[in-house]
């Protein structure tokens, strides 16, 4: 029997701003990437949100980005290898001080936005942010997209990988995820979610936007917890997946 872990990015509110619907969405997914305040989230929706995942029994993982809370963290920025590596340090350090001052243990670590994509697509950046995790933590995962620099780099180094593919998000023929700046980036509706997410666990395969196949591995499956449909994507596709036969579990829990 197949199995595999579904995970949201959560903790994306920010002061007076409220945004996604973390507690409805944690009742459906295994595995949740909590912002970390550089490109979402604040010390009290971290504390808030970390309590929350662990009375769901929703495993932990960091969600590090870049400092541009104002681009949400999707807007490259030019880092440097170097300042890749003391990110990813700092945030990860922080939410696993609130995960251990709740009593929970992290799980993994799944870089946001522009940091993640920039980082699957860059040697160095990549070697850069899985130094970072495995120096923080050895026993932690890290979660990065199917095929990437990540995965490999940290196939390299020892630490254990995750291949992550999406459900609301279309794919180039190389294998990346298509720019949000590029129409047809977001998939939006259940049905093309659903039947994507399918082809992606059972045949390790995806349709890009051209139309090619392009193979996969897919551990875990992300939907955004800040996109209009994430807490309906999330339910079709665990309710779907178990219909199938597959067994929705967060990597902590094997």
């Amino acid at each position: 029997m197949a199995q595999v872990d579904l995970n949201s990015d959560l903790g994306e509110s920010f002061g007076a701003w409220s945004i996604g619907n973390d507690e409805k969405v944690l009742e459906v997914i295994s595995s949740a990437n909590i912002a970390c305040g550089f490109h979402a989230g604040d010390p009290d929706v971290m504390r808030k949100t970390v309590a929350l995942a662990l009375k769901n029994r929703v495993a932990i993982g960091a969600h590090p980005g870049l400092p541009d809370l104002v681009g949400f963290g999707r807007r490259n920025i030019a880092i440097s290898p170097a300042e890749a590596y003391a990110m990813v340090v700092y945030q990860v350090g922080a939410l696993d001080a609130f995960v251990r001052s709740e009593g929970g243990r992290m799980q993994h670590v799944k870089p946001h936005g522009a940091l993640y994509n920039m980082a699957a697509a860059d040697e160095k950046l990549a070697e850069a942010v899985v130094e970072a995790v495995y120096r923080v933590n050895p026993e932690l995962y890290l979660f990065a997209l199917s095929g990437s620099w990540m995965i490999r780099q940290a196939e390299k180094i020892g630490l254990r990988a995750v291949s992550e593919v999406f459900a609301d998000r279309t794919y180039q023929k190389d294998g990346s995820l298509t720019p949000r700046r590029q129409s047809g980036a977001m998939i939006t509706e259940d049905d093309a979610a659903l039947a994507q997410v399918l082809g992606m666990v059972k045949n390790g395969t995806v349709k890009s936007l051209q139309g090619d196949v392009v193979p996969l591995k897919a551990d875990t499956i992300c939907v955004h917890g800040d996109g209009e449909h994430a807490l309906s994507f999330s339910r079709r596709i665990k309710e779907t997946l178990i219909a199938e036969g597959v067994t929705i579990s967060a990597f902590a829990n094997k």
